[in-house]
């Protein structure tokens, strides 16, 4: 088995794989292949003419001056929140008439709380939302037609409206109530948790696409590097007993593979890091301290192929974006075997999963781009609210009937923001 490897990744070392660079900059030539069946049409819907959304105004305080205060929060992996806001003002969708809205869109900018090392406080999100939510209720009428079930919500925290970045206190906390009928469009996505209701849309978290573009290196580059991997494997500040981070899947690819040839793993983040994913043939993509993280969109955006180690992960606009062609999803138990795993690939279908990493659409619909572009995430949102159109007749409300409960939740939540 071992002689085997060495000849494999001879292979790939000597003829590159045929592997080039894919950069996601649209018009170049590039080996690709279209994604066949239903998943390629929804990719490349067309939102424009499906619906309409009104855009509450609120007061600055919910949004802008959140951002003037941290300018860091437009860099930040949950920077989808900010942009939505920016791309729904002037978007074709927009209607400045409530009474033919389909969906009603409120800009609150709940992860807009850093602390001096970048990292999100997720404690003040609550009290921010529910103020949000009075807001809108006491001033329109729209909210109280369906207690929010024609409203969306952008929750980008670690486990989107439960507002939590650990997972035990997010569990225990639950969804905000008051967000139980709402449609949640949030970068978290795992099946059969308490934190990803049913209807929600999962949505990639942000990474940057100017600073992407300017780390291209030449098409013609061979990919040298079998496994790449950059961060961390354990979380001692946070799991001081070890364990708990990632549900171990990262310590064990550290402690099986660190010494392994064919693994470039390192907690260093070298600047070099957007070129070295050009040149690695897959990129290793566990969770952390949540399944998700902004690695899975770099890998599709340099033609690096996933490695995904999350066990039940909701994966972004899955409805769109074959994960299974384009990835190679390893359970958390089977870490020890990655090596075999890989290695047991035949290198066609490593040459297809390419090809298909490729695909423009495959690229644009991972990216919130300034200004948008059509087939972006921003349209692969309103894709997803343009499918759950029309609206069920039993979502509104008779008159002065309530669903919802305005007082459950922590006794902190409650208090005004």
């Amino acid at each position: 088995m071992e002689i085997w490897r060495w000849v494999f990744i001879g292979i790939i070392f000597l003829a590159g794989f045929v592997v080039k660079i894919e950069p996601f900059k649209l018009g170049r030539s590039q080996p690709t292949e279209r994604i066949s069946g239903s998943a390629g049409d929804v990719l490349e819907d067309d939102p424009v003419g499906r619906l309409k959304v009104f855009v509450y105004e609120l007061p600055s305080k919910y949004n802008k001056k959140i951002l003037q205060k941290d300018p860091r929060c437009l860099n930040h992996m949950f920077a989808a929140e900010i942009f939505m806001h920016r791309f729904l003002l002037s978007s074709p969708v927009r209607t400045l008439n409530p009474e033919e809205a389909d969906w009603f869109y409120t800009p609150v900018y709940t992860t807009c709380d850093l602390t001096a090392n970048g990292l999100p406080l997720p404690f003040k999100s609550p009290r921010m939302m529910r103020s949000a939510i009075q807001l809108i209720s006491s001033n329109w009428p729209y909210w109280n037609r369906t207690e929010g079930a024609d409203h969306f919500f952008l929750v980008p925290h670690d486990f989107g409206a439960c507002f939590h970045y650990q997972e035990e206190k997010a569990i225990e906390r639950g969804i905000l109530p008051l967000l139980q009928r709402a449609t949640l469009v949030q970068t978290f996505g795992q099946r059969n948790h308490v934190c990803l209701k049913e209807g929600s849309i999962t949505i990639p978290p942000y990474a940057p696409p100017q600073k992407m573009q300017t780390h291209l290196i030449p098409e013609k580059t061979p990919r040298s590097i079998f496994v790449y991997f950059r961060g961390l494997f354990y979380d001692v500040g946070n799991d001081p007993e070890g364990g708990y981070y990632a549900r171990g899947a990262r310590a064990a690819v550290w402690e099986n593979f660190k010494d392994n040839p064919l693994f470039d793993i390192s907690t260093e983040h070298p600047t070099t890091y957007y070129e070295d994913m050009q040149r690695a043939v897959f990129c290793l993509c566990p969770l952390g301290w949540a399944p998700w993280s902004p690695r899975l969109v770099e890998a599709v955006i340099f033609g690096c192929i996933p490695v995904i180690i999350a066990d039940d992960i909701v994966l972004p606009f899955a409805d769109a974006i074959p994960w299974e062609e384009i990835g190679v999803f390893v359970d958390e138990k089977d870490v020890p075997n990655l090596d075999t795993i890989l290695t047991s690939i035949p290198p066609e279908v490593i040459l297809r999963k390419q090809r298909l990493l490729a695909n423009p659409s495959m690229k644009q619909a991972m990216l919130f781009p300034q200004p948008a572009q059509p087939g972006d995430a921003f349209h692969q949102v309103l894709n997803g609210l343009a499918r759950k159109l029309p609206h069920d007749k039993g979502v509104y409300l008779k008159p002065d009937e309530r669903v919802l409960n305005w007082t459950a939740g922590p006794v902190g939540d409650l208090k005004p923001w």
